[in-house]
């Protein structure tokens, strides 16, 4: 299964963004990375927005350095929830406004005394999360009335990259699913929904499946001499979607894609709605192959992150190398804290916000880095297993491994603390899953590869994984139970 021809896959992270260039050689997927950039929001007024001209330029940058390639495709994955809105000539009507704006908050209140939790979660499946697209455009709505009623288009963040990329609009799938606005068994718009909640149903662009062709890349956005024409696919966009593609998540096995965000879920061939699934908070996001990602989201790495921010403020660098050694050696169990507690999701001080939770629940304070590093990395595998058990309870499914994906696969310390928070084998691999699967969807539109299964194959053989079995389970089983007093029994 030998080939030359490459494929360039964007991976747009909260932090940065990447392209990677993909390639079949002697039977196996090798990658490398050709561009990396920082993904910096900018703030002005009294919102967050995205630097969607700056990634564009960066997006640019990446093509140029693979003008001497043989590309035959390129695909954008990146994170979900967030849009652009379009005008009459296809202008970008004002940069994309980041879904950590605090507002969203309030914008959920009121629109859940409009439409009733029970109605939005049967016509969508998704979990109730401030930030989604729903209530960023019902706030814009109330708001910003004449900027929305200027719009033609609206698109998803990956979309607005590929629309540029071929003058063609659309929203694929996997990231239209996190709006909050589609109906997970047709795969379309909820239009119904949408008059229910006062938004325009003309304003979203078509949805497509993964795997889709959005169009060919303009011939100006390369000095390619080449007349072979450069197909744009549009991947699972969403970058959990991509990365779920690249691996076998069903039956007994769970897959968790662990970075700024950690997803805990299934899939399965159709989504789980109910009232049990309602109460718990589980949502229905799409897959590839018309399969749905039962899930759950939990704050992941984004407080190990914030930590790090707080501590480069006061002079102090840590990287995540160090904090992870300092972990190991930290006492267990000082203190716990509900990774989803509200007080996280943006904080000006990530290890304020740490003191103040502890210090409500009646636990110390955190001593030095290895003691907050410690009690982030352990309250995250104590919510797994909680996500675990619940997920068994949902779908009559017991789970006995859990394939961890992502940046957060290489934490070897996180990786162990959840195989004994949870009793399940962990399954570690690949940390560029998101890029991969982007990559794999390209070849399997393309023709170069026959089907999922067979991508799924390539990219096992290609970037095998790192097990780490359960080892002492007694401790956590005796913290289980006060860490679930501090997250109150519920998942918030």
């Amino acid at each position: 299964m030998g080939s030359s021809a490459a494929y360039l896959a964007f991976d747009l992270g909260a932090e940065s963004g990447r392209a990677f260039l993909g390639q079949l050689r002697s039977g196996s997927l090798e990658t490398r990375e050709v561009h990396r950039f920082p993904n910096e929001p900018v703030e002005y007024g009294s919102s967050t927005y995205w630097d969607a001209p700056r990634i564009w330029l960066e997006v640019r940058k990446a093509l140029e350095a693979v003008e001497d390639s043989a590309l035959k495709s390129v695909g954008v994955d990146g994170w979900g929830v967030d849009y652009a809105l379009l005008g009459e000539s296809g202008e970008l009507l004002r940069n994309p406004l980041h879904y950590r704006n605090a507002r969203n908050v309030s914008a959920m209140e009121e629109l859940l005394r409009l439409v009733p939790h029970e109605e939005i979660y049967r016509a969508t499946g998704i979990q109730f999360l401030p930030f989604n697209t729903i209530y960023q455009l019902f706030l814009a709505m109330r708001d910003t009335p004449k900027l929305v009623g200027a719009a033609e288009k609206l698109v998803m963040i990956p979309d607005l990259l590929h629309y540029w990329m071929t003058g063609n609009a659309v929203c694929e799938f996997t990231n239209a699913s996190t709006t909050q606005l589609v109906d997970p068994n047709t795969r379309t718009w909820a239009a119904d929904l949408m008059h229910r909640a006062g938004l325009p149903t003309r304003l979203p662009a078509p949805i497509v499946e993964p795997g889709s062709i959005v169009g060919k890349l303009r011939r100006d956005l390369t000095r390619k001499t080449s007349s072979e024409d450069i197909l744009v696919i549009a991947p699972a966009s969403h970058d959990t979607g991509s990365a779920v593609a690249a691996i076998t998540a069903r039956d007994n096995t769970a897959f968790l894609s662990s970075g700024t965000w950690s997803l805990l879920g299934i899939e399965f061939d159709e989504p789980v709605i109910s009232g049990e699934t309602l109460r718990l908070n589980f949502t229905n996001e799409g897959g590839v192959g018309k399969t749905t990602r039962f899930l759950k989201n939990v704050m992941g790495l984004w407080l190990l992150q914030g930590c790090r921010r707080s501590w480069a403020a006061r002079g102090q660098d840590f990287s995540y190398a160090d904090l992870a050694e300092a972990a190991r050696t930290a006492p267990p169990f000082r203190q716990l804290i509900d990774p989803d507690d509200g007080s996280f999701l943006n904080p000006v001080d990530m290890l304020a916000s740490i003191d103040r939770y502890c210090a409500k629940s009646d636990q110390p304070i955190p001593e030095s880095p290895g003691f907050y590093a410690r009690t982030i990395l352990e309250s995250l595998a104590l919510k797994y297993r909680f996500v675990v058990r619940d997920l068994e309870t949902l779908t009559k499914c017991r789970i006995s491994q859990i394939r961890v994906i992502g940046g957060g696969s290489k934490n070897h310390l996180l990786n162990q603390f959840t195989a004994d928070a949870t009793g399940c084998r962990v399954l570690a691999g690949p940390s560029e899953a998101a890029v991969l699967g982007n990559i794999g969807m390209q070849m399997v539109a393309s023709g170069t590869l026959n089907s999922i299964a067979e991508m799924r194959q390539l990219i096992d053989r290609s970037f095998p994984t790192e097990i780490f079995e359960p080892r002492d389970t007694a401790c956590w089983d005796s913290v289980a139970t006060r860490f679930q007093h501090y997250c109150e029994f519920t998942y918030a």
